[in-house]
């Protein structure tokens, strides 16, 4: 499929497909950042502990990442997307019917579980299925779920949720498990695993990871993994208590923290819907260093120069825009990680490094509570714009990619 001259119907169900299942994983695992006050109010939770449930999402990520990417080598991308999704939708259903701290901490994790694992199965099937010159651009593509399931997110926790309450708020959220029954009836499996299969379907998982860290890939797999670490710490110390941030310390009601998260996630589709062009035209290299110094830049205005900004209002909202944006850089993961990892390993390192930086960011919200308590939350959430600045620059370590030809990898 990826050596088609035009995108067929099979192409475009895969990107829909994927590109759903991504938003819905993205819309479960935020959601709960707009559902803080009402448990903090219903079971009197305290911020430390909503911190640790949210960090618990995120080490399970990094679990279900490293787990589901092997099973995707294993047995096929399709099966395993089937199965991240099905997991994630159960883990945020069960949500709802927490009566304590740990069990709510659980059911976090079975959802985290089912995240971590959906990204890099749906960013595989569409990096192998797709051509050459396409990959960057619909790789940035698939990443737009991002921003559209965490407006989703912020629609039904802050605007819905108050109504219904956050019991219910979860359990609406089994509704992306119907996704399934389409790819079960749609998708084709990808073509490129199915031409390789027979070299290692018989190894076990743990034969797989050996592999990824064998001499020939080990470096490769070290770099990425650094990289990936800067960027989700800029991600995630941006994004965590974010809402929090805005109308806490910045005195936005809670329509006009809304309305502000909606803007940056505004800025992050069109970042992420724009990265694989520049991509394309410029190089993987360059890109990510555009996007992730606006990012960096835009981030430290609406942090430590709020003040400064705010004497002209609209600047605020131009600068979330553009601290969306520069995130587009997140859009060029997939296509990168793919074009360095053959198709025996290409699930499992993929999948490996980008959840693996993902659950590394458990401490994230602990560390941004005990800044925000001694200080306040603009100098945790700053911490962001450093690590968005290092992405900038610890991606010329990389070789250029750009118009590599997956099938030659596995030559």
């Amino acid at each position: 499929m990826n050596e088609e001259t035009k995108l067929t119907k099979d192409h475009y169900r895969i990107f829909a497909l994927s590109w759903a299942g991504w938003v819905f994983d993205f819309y479960d695992l935020i959601l709960f950042t707009f559902l803080v006050t009402q448990l903090q109010a219903d079971l009197h939770f305290s911020a430390e502990m909503l911190s640790l449930c949210l960090g618990m999402s995120l080490l399970a990520t990094g679990l279900g990442g490293i787990v589901f990417g092997a099973l995707g080598d294993k047995y096929g991308r399709k099966k395993v997307l089937q199965w991240t999704i099905i997991i994630y939708s159960i883990g945020t259903f069960l949500s709802a019917f927490s009566w304590s701290f740990y069990s709510l901490m659980i059911f976090r994790f079975i959802t985290g579980l089912g995240v971590g694992g959906e990204w890099a199965t749906g960013q595989i099937y569409i990096n192998e299925t797709f051509p050459d010159n396409l990959r960057a651009k619909f790789g940035g593509f698939m990443q737009s779920g991002a921003p559209v399931g965490v407006i989703l997110a912020s629609i039904v926790g802050g605007i819905v949720s108050p109504i219904i309450g956050w019991r219910l708020t979860f359990m609406i959220s089994i509704i992306p498990a119907i996704t399934v029954i389409l790819i079960r009836k749609y998708l084709k499996e990808s073509d490129v695993w199915l031409q390789n299969k027979d070299e290692y379907v018989n190894k076990n998982i743990f034969q797989e990871f050996k592999e990824l860290l064998s001499k020939e890939y080990r470096k490769i797999f070290l770099i990425s993994l650094i990289l990936c670490i800067f960027g989700m710490s800029a991600y995630w110390y941006t994004y965590s208590w974010l809402p929090t941030y805005l109308e806490q310390e910045r005195g936005l009601a809670l329509l006009g923290t809304t309305i502000g998260i909606i803007i940056i996630q505004l800025g992050d589709f069109t970042g992420y819907t724009t990265f694989g062009f520049v991509s394309e035209k410029l190089g993987r290299r360059p890109a990510f260093t555009i996007y992730s110094f606006i990012m960096g830049i835009s981030i430290a205005m609406i942090t430590l120069f709020w003040n400064q900004i705010n004497a002209f209002h609209e600047l605020i909202y131009v600068f979330m825009f553009l601290t969306g944006f520069g995130t587009g850089f997140f859009g060029g993961f997939g296509a990168l990680f793919s074009e360095l990892f053959p198709t025996k390993i290409r699930n499992t390192g993929v999948g490996t490094v980008f959840n693996l930086a993902r659950g590394a960011q458990f401490i994230t919200p602990v560390i941004i509570t005990l800044v925000g308590t001694y200080y306040d939350l603009s100098y945790g959430i700053f911490i962001a714009a450093i690590f968005a600045l290092m992405v900038g620059i610890w991606i010329w370590v990389f070789p250029e990619t750009k118009g590599t030809h997956l099938n030659e990898l596995d030559g």
